[in-house]
């Protein structure tokens, strides 16, 4: 099964049902299958192929589902592209990507003119949202092309989604997804449409993670309503759970403590919530336990995975969210077990390995692989760093470590590599040291994760200035960041230092940075 039979299974059933709510506009599913036609058979009009790689630059928006579904209808690759990124990091994705077209929003217009003449393999862009001249307007494909049903064999195992992610290396790597990667999650745990229940979803998540591809696909087979917003804000937020009567939510850990926490939070009726899935960065413990008693008849799931791994490979359930037993040790066990991801998938092996890949008992810490039908078939182009990943048996190699209970709950305790997740966002710290060495006044320089409440981690740059440089500040090089890096991506701190600490052959000890500047401040 790919991933376009959901659209057909749930337009059968259900066409008359909502499919989309955005911005006061409301779409069926008879509709959303409509428009995806239109745009699909635009795009062969274009003469583009099967296999060819269609990218989009825009925030959530009902454009993004109808680009994907229009583009897995063809044969196509769907590359959603970070709105966060600045324009030599696009400009590396889409040549890389080898991206035949592009659909942009509208705020990153100018963004996308002013890389075209480096783009190597674009052959149209798209505006999304107004006519721009030089490019093509979204409407007028929907308008050009034919309602008519496109059919194209599509294999199981063709890539459906080539999604970028931060590596420890400067430069993002590119996931290669199938449409098994999806199907076979959605397939095991979502329940298939019906023409009597209604369920309404609110989609905050960005739309170039797979958690929100995740989804997304999830609600369109389901026969949810997606009530979109275009990027999360607490008050939008709440207004159209009240508004909608919206039972489901997927949050990062970030946006929930942001609603919980809002002056405003009581003045809005969100009786209606009935599931959050919470996932994407490590859940501070006082913020789940705070949600859990502002939301007592809300069933909460912790989902953990990695783009590597198509998203969910673990998942605590919302009975584990309640705390309860007849004895203060259950209570104390179950309460801690608020801190884990939860247990595998019923598709998803996992192992706690040591140094030599062998499995380690229950208790002790080591690095967690998995290995099942849905995992990425490897980094685009890139042998090397798959085969880093992707054992010979299979299994992927996370870069978390962690260890299992002895009930076989899963918890992490930390990261292999040096990459750091800020609100759900991979950001390499390589990257940052790339930008910040450019900088005049700095001689050598370091950055690492800490904690952070509100983020769960952001960026810290240990910076040596050079020689004679005494009068550079933190300032100046947080806005020299500014200008240089994604707004995510930028360090929060910056401190100076004489030297930074390395091993016998060079590299920086990381290590050694982070038990000395690893608090906030």
């Amino acid at each position: 099964m790919n991933t376009t039979e959901f659209l057909t299974i749930t337009l059968a059933i259900c066409p008359d049902k909502e499919a989309i709510v955005f911005e006061g506009k409301r779409c069926t599913f008879a509709q959303l299958g409509e428009r995806t036609n239109r745009l699909g058979n635009a795009l062969m009009g274009l003469r583009m192929k099967k296999g060819e790689s269609v990218a989009t630059l825009m925030v959530n928006c009902n454009q993004c589902i109808e680009t994907y579904f229009a583009t897995a209808k063809i044969g196509g690759v769907y590359v959603p592209l970070n709105f966060r990124a600045k324009g030599n990091e696009l400009t590396y994705m889409l040549n890389t990507a080898e991206a035949t077209a592009v659909f942009v929003g509208e705020r990153y217009l100018e963004l996308v003119e002013s890389i075209k003449p480096n783009l190597t393999t674009v052959k149209h862009v798209i505006s999304v949202d107004k006519p721009h001249q030089g490019m093509l307007f979204y409407n007028d494909l929907l308008k050009s092309g034919s309602p008519d049903d496109i059919f194209t064999e599509i294999g199981d195992d063709d890539m459906t989604i080539l999604m970028y992610t931060a590596g420890t290396t400067g430069f993002p790597k590119g996931v290669m997804l199938t449409h098994k990667s999806f199907t076979v999650y959605v397939l095991d745990n979502v329940t298939p449409p019906d023409t009597e229940t209604i369920e309404k979803n609110i989609l905050t998540v960005p739309l170039y993670h797979v958690a929100g591809i995740q989804a997304m696909m999830a609600a369109v087979y389901g026969g949810r309503t997606l009530v979109i917003e275009r990027q999360f804000e607490p008050t939008e937020w709440m207004g159209l759970v009240q508004t909608e009567k919206v039972g489901r939510a997927m949050m990062v850990p970030t946006m929930l403590k942001q609603l919980i926490d809002h002056p405003k939070f009581k003045d809005y009726n969100l009786s209606s919530l009935k599931v959050i899935t919470y996932g994407a960065a490590p859940m501070p413990l006082e913020v789940i336990k705070k949600a859990i008693n502002v939301f007592p008849k809300v069933s909460f799931i912790n989902a953990f995975g990695q783009t590597e791994t198509a998203s969910t490979i673990t998942s605590l359930s919302p009975e584990d969210h309640v705390i309860t037993g007849a004895t203060e040790a259950e209570r104390e066990k179950k309460l801690k077990r608020l801190g884990s991801i939860g247990k595998p998938m019923s598709d998803v092996e996992m192992r706690i390995i040591d140094e030599n890949g062998k499995d380690l008992p229950p208790g002790e810490v080591g690095e967690i692989v998995a290995r099942g039908p849905r995992v990425m078939t490897g980094y685009w182009k890139d042998e090397e760093k798959t085969k880093k990943t992707i054992d010979k048996d299979g299994w992927v190699h996370t870069g978390d470590t962690g260890y299992r209970d002895e009930d076989g709950y899963f918890f992490l305790a930390g990261r292999a590599t040096d990459l750091i997740i800020r609100g759900g966002e991979n950001i390499s710290p390589e990257e940052v040291e790339n930008v910040i060495f450019a900088h005049p006044k700095i001689d050598d320089v370091a950055v690492i994760g800490v904690p952070d409440e509100e983020w769960g981690e952001v960026p810290k740059a240990i910076c040596v200035p050079k020689e004679g440089c005494a009068d550079c500040t933190p300032e100046e090089i947080m806005e020299y960041c500014r200008q240089n890096l994604a707004s995510y991506k930028r360090p929060r701190s910056v401190i100076f230092v004489k030297e930074l600490p390395r091993s016998s052959v060079g590299k920086v000890l990381k290590r050694v940075l982070r038990d000395e500047y690893g608090e906030k401040k």
